[in-house]
């Protein structure tokens, strides 16, 4: 159990286990691409679908990364297809569970605004344009900002770099995929399929749209609010609520 239960792996000639950066930015490079996709939806159509799932896939993929192993999460694994023959550079394990756990909050707060209360507004936008700025400097720059956040508030430093200055030669055992690995991604990506099927069908933006149709132009509840109006963003705020 000790085997599947874990952070990080032990690597030799490193005294701390940790965890692949180039998998880490290669699976936050996926998320990222996948993140934006569904922001430009939300954003240009008004269509919250993909990102209610894009939520959920997202706060799955965390919570295996934080409460079973960083190794089975499906886009580490991903991650791994592509960084099999780079080496490894390791990275701090104490300094990726803090990343991990910002990450894991903001997924969760985008779970109980978006999908659960269907809040749409600036505390969302805020929240989504947070979780965006932390993928594209982790999988662009390889900078990691909650590893920073990590330096700034402990004494003992992060012992492992990322980049070149870290690295191991001969690929390690631990970036091998395997089966075991293959079959995750495959259930993953079937049970996100399910789950968009059958909790968010693709009729019920129809079924929201029809009645603002026939609702009176003074409908209070299509009336931007205050910042919107502040802001110059009245016709989206109409768009996001169905009111055009």
């Amino acid at each position: 159990m000790s085997r599947i239960i874990g952070f990080g792996e032990t690597v030799e000639g490193y005294d701390v286990p940790g965890l692949n950066e180039r998998e880490v930015r290669a699976a936050a490079g996926i998320l990222l691409v996948f993140a934006m996709m569904t922001f430009a939806n939300a954003w240009f159509m008004g269509n919250f679908r993909p990102t209610k799932i894009f939520v959920l896939a997202f706060l799955v993929d965390f919570t295996i990364r934080i409460f079973i192993n960083p190794k089975y999460s499906p886009s580490m694994i991903l991650g791994r297809f592509g960084g099999a023959q780079s080496g490894t550079g390791m990275g701090r394990r104490a300094a990726e569970a803090l990343r991990l756990a910002i990450g894991w909050r903001l997924a969760v707060t985008m779970l109980w605004m978006i999908v659960i209360h269907n809040v749409i507004g600036p505390i969302n936008m805020l929240v989504c344009a947070t979780c965006l700025t932390l993928m594209f400097f982790e999988s662009a720059f390889g900078i990691c900002l909650g590893c920073k956040i990590y330096n700034l508030f402990n004494k003992q430093q992060a012992q492992l770099c990322p980049g070149g200055v870290c690295e191991v030669v001969t690929p390690h055992a631990s970036q091998g995929v395997g089966a075991g690995g293959t079959a995750i991604v495959a259930v993953f990506l079937a049970l996100i399929g399910i789950i968009a099927r059958q909790g968010f069908p693709a009729t019920d933006a129809a079924a929201t749209v029809a009645p603002t149709s026939a609702a009176p132009s003074g409908d209070d509840r299509c009336t931007p609010p205050a910042f919107a109006v502040a802001i110059g963003h009245a016709e989206k705020w109409k768009l996001h609520n169905h009111c055009k």
